[in-house]
């Protein structure tokens, strides 16, 4: 007796999708590994089809397997009241393209929907999902339990921030991405070589429009398929363990494109998003706002970030935008927005689910960081929930990141006017656990490369990049660099086109290129720069009121017996001699670094490579050393043992 159409979608659904207890933890909200249940599941004689539309009168499988059909295969609801319809397609193999058809409830609605939990989409501007497996065969078990075994806020870590569609194109067909596989082992090679720790990518999760850099999400389970195959995507990540590099992820659980194929007016209802468009419509960015007091939606987001630790093995999640997620107002002018049950401005929902998502994650990996875009001054993002906190391990430091910018760009004769500008960060420095940014976000929409942000002539140009950095690379706190700030490139950042490595060629970006290894490798070689970044203890004022000479200089400290390291920075292109500052040793001191040094394009400047200390009282110190500081210049100083 032939089969009705329903009948066939369930003819071999041998398992439910989910059990009573999953579609408990789904209402409730705490289901964390949702994509293990929902979505497209191939086994070997076909694909479980699983999806959430509590408002939908009728979903239908169509694809590839039944010619599109939204009468072939229709999935059946549970009687369970998730509202969820699920059902099993013999003829659905991995590699078919699939969407749900939904018909909803409510105003005659109908959409042809994107997956919410696909593992794999058609490469854009196609739109469908793609039925796939997620096998493969890990090769970093090493590098696992080496991040296991340590706690890396009290590492080196320093982040290379990466647009994969960018960083290097097809040199035959430069208007062609790399694939994953392209890219991998030539970023690997060089990240590592430059002596970075991480590689943090821009979104790679599945997003229509590819100017919005991967930031308008349509599917939060899927790899952008502009670069390739989940495999494909497992393997780059495997690459880059291999070669001793974190991963980091760009995730964007702040809100979402409200294109029609993906989750906006999921089911003829505002599903994902609030309807009130006063908390459901970001109007800075034209997008949707998930709704995070609703439970479901908390279980998917955080389901979404549990199933790229699970499964591709990523070292941390770079959380967007949180600023526009705690506040109610956020981009918004009076009476645009809706208060809190208190009367206040907070988005408590949003409070809550942040504080569960990191919860969650750092119950399931205690090693893995999550990371904070959090630009006002919230307090304790980065401690932990039992505290009061966020429960986030770090929080980008945006208020270092414009302080420092802003004084960088004056010309070095109106600094000295500003001096508590450039050391402001360093009042606050230990109240959160801080990253360093010179992102993405600042050399984009005409706000200019880092190079030409710098004041004076060519010279003074890279001086004053080199000293930014030098400044950067000795604060406290971890430190993160877009791609092509290292080449110190002329350009702004463009997502068509690739770096411009042709300046490797020249000298004075190559020096730059080369001062950045430098200090990357300081970092990691001195417990000084890295294993108190978030300590008092570890940092210590030698000279900070010498507003006349826009002279800086501190000591940072290792948390165990090891050298200090004394960190001067001469933000004036006017060379100081016998510039005498105050240390805790006797004897000499080596000039460990100095950014003036030919080999990174400077004038030569400098104190021969040493200094010794003398028995004159100085900053607190029964010695003292008596330096030339170069100009714009960062010079760095340990003593020998």
């Amino acid at each position: 007796m032939p089969t009705t159409p329903a009948a066939d979608a369930h003819a071999k659904d041998l398992r439910p999708a989910l059990s009573g207890f999953d579609t408990y933890l789904f209402r409730q909200g705490t289901h964390q590994r949702l994509y293990e249940r929902l979505g497209a599941h191939p086994d070997r004689d076909g694909t479980r089809f699983s999806v959430w539309a509590p408002n939908a009168a009728r979903v239908s499988v169509i694809g590839d397997f039944n010619g599109w059909n939204g009468d072939v295969h229709v999935l059946a609801e549970r009687d369970d009241h998730s509202g969820i319809f699920e059902g099993y397609v013999a003829a659905a193999q991995p590699g078919h393209r699939y969407k749900y058809r939904i018909a909803s409830k409510f105003h005659g609605y109908q959409a042809d929907k994107a997956d919410p939990f696909a593992f794999a989409s058609e490469a854009p501007p196609a739109t469908a999902s793609v039925i796939a497996r997620l096998d493969y065969e890990w090769h970093d078990e090493a590098w696992l339990r080496e991040r296991a075994a340590h706690d890396t806020l009290a590492r080196p870590m320093a982040i290379y921030e990466v647009h994969l569609g960018s960083w290097r194109r097809d040199p035959r067909n430069p208007a062609r991405s790399l694939s994953f596989g392209e890219i991998a082992r030539e970023l690997a090679d060089y990240v590592r070589d430059m002596g970075f720790t991480h590689v943090e990518l821009l979104p790679v999760t599945e997003h229509p429009f590819y100017g919005s850099w991967g930031y308008q999400t349509t599917s939060y389970f899927a790899p952008s398929a502009r670069y390739g195959s989940p495999q494909e995507f497992m393997a780059f990540v495997d690459t880059l363990h291999a070669s001793g590099l974190g991963v980091i992820l760009d995730w964007v659980p702040s809100h979402f494109p409200s294109d029609e194929l993906g989750l906006a007016y999921f089911d003829g209802t505002h599903l994902f998003e609030h309807a009130d468009p006063r908390q459901g419509f970001h109007p800075e960015w034209n997008s949707l706002i998930f709704n995070y007091g609703r439970d479901e939606v908390r279980a998917f987001l955080t389901s979404s970030a549990m199933f790229w630790l699970d499964r591709y093995h990523v070292d941390g999640l770079r959380v967007d935008a949180v600023a526009s997620m705690l506040y109610l107002d956020y981009a918004r002018n009076p009476g645009e927005w809706v208060r809190n049950e208190h009367g206040g401005r907070e988005n408590l929902a949003a409070v809550s689910f942040l504080r569960q998502l990191n919860d969650a994650v750092h119950a399931s990996y205690p090693d893995v960081k999550m990371t904070a875009e959090e630009s006002t001054s919230w307090p304790l993002v980065s401690r932990p929930t039992a505290e009061g906190g966020l429960g986030f391990d770090l929080k980008w430091n945006m208020g270092w990141m414009n302080d420092t910018l802003a004084y960088f760009r004056r010309e070095p004769v109106h600094r000295s006017f500003h001096h508590d500008q450039i050391r402001f960060s360093l009042w606050y420095a230990f109240s959160e656990n801080f990253v360093l940014p010179l992102s993405h976000d600042e050399v984009v929409h005409g706000k200019g490369s880092l190079l030409r942000k710098m004041p004076g002539d060519e010279w003074q140009r890279f001086a004053n990049l080199r000293l930014l950095f030098g400044w950067m690379w000795g604060h406290p706190g971890k430190k993160l660099l877009f791609m092509g700030g290292e080449l110190a490139q002329w350009r702004e950042w463009n997502h068509d086109e690739s770096l411009d490595w042709h300046l490797c060629a020249d000298p004075r970006h190559a020096g730059v290129q080369s001062w950045v290894r430098d200090l990357n490798r300081m970092l990691r070689d001195e417990g000084a720069l890295h294993d108190q970044d978030f300590a008092q203890d570890g940092f210590a004022w030698v000279a900070h009121a010498d507003a006349a000479q826009s002279v800086l200089a501190f000591l940072r400290y290792p948390a165990r017996a090891g050298a200090p390291v004394l960190v001067v920075c001469n933000f004036t292109p006017v060379p100081r001699h016998r510039y005498r500052l105050g240390v805790p040793r006797p004897g000499r001191w080596r000039e460990a670094l100095n950014s003036d040094a030919a080999e990174y394009g400077g004038s030569g400047v400098g104190n021969l490579g040493e200094a010794t200390a003398e028995p004159m009282p100085a900053h607190g110190h029964a010695q003292s050393l008596c330096l030339t500081l170069p100009p714009l210049a960062a010079l760095f100083l340990t003593p020998e043992p």
